[in-house]
């Protein structure tokens, strides 16, 4: 079965350390992404989607526009974070480990996701949907992203981990369709949903 990432149901979230005192969080608010989903066998199915970077929401303007810069994410040359999965395997109920190529700046690394399969629903509105909690680490500096200042305290201003949390949810569409036409050119679709 295929399925279309609903914008309107879905989160796509981060979070840093700053200062090695809190914790900054922000969001990607455009994107696209399909789901070629096995029925019978959760670990046939396959998982991918693209993000675009300038879309970054920290609730701040001015970083967020430092975050689009060569010292971070280089927008301009790299305006695309994508991921497509390469293996999933059953960790025991409705737990996976989802690997994949996600790509950063143009550096393309395999990561590990701990993800749970939230099962499908029929909504009132006549759609089915379905829904993934996900989860990682990544080091920045191993997709380039080194930016940073030494503290006199000794530390830095960001952390080097970065905690990914997505939650995902994708509208069954028929099997006819091809779910990246719907996307169109641009990373993020039509609203699947806006119930």
């Amino acid at each position: 079965m295929a399925w279309q990432i609903d914008t309107v149901h879905t989160h796509l979230g981060f979070s840093v350390k700053h200062l090695m005192v809190s914790t900054v969080r922000g969001q990607f608010k455009k994107y696209s992404g399909t789901l070629k989903l096995d029925a019978a066998d959760f670990t046939r199915s396959v998982i991918e989607g693209s993000v675009e970077v300038a879309s970054i929401d920290t609730e701040n303007k001015d970083r967020d526009a430092h975050l689009r810069t060569n010292d971070f994410f280089d927008a301009p040359n790299h305006p695309l974070i994508t991921f497509k999965s390469k293996r999933i395997t059953a960790k025991g109920g409705s737990e996976y480990a989802v690997v994949g190529d996600l790509t950063i700046r143009g550096v393309t690394r395999e990561v590990p996701f701990e993800v749970e399969f939230n099962g499908t629903a029929k909504s009132p509105y006549g759609h089915t949907a379905t829904g993934l909690s996900a989860k990682a680490t990544i080091n920045r500096h191993d997709f380039g992203v080194s930016f940073n200042k030494t503290l006199e305290t000794g530390g830095v201003i960001i952390g080097d981990k970065v905690k990914l949390e997505l939650e995902l949810e994708a509208i069954e569409v028929p099997d006819a369709v091809d779910p990246a036409a719907l996307a169109g050119k641009g990373a993020r679709p039509a609203q699947a949903s806006t119930r």
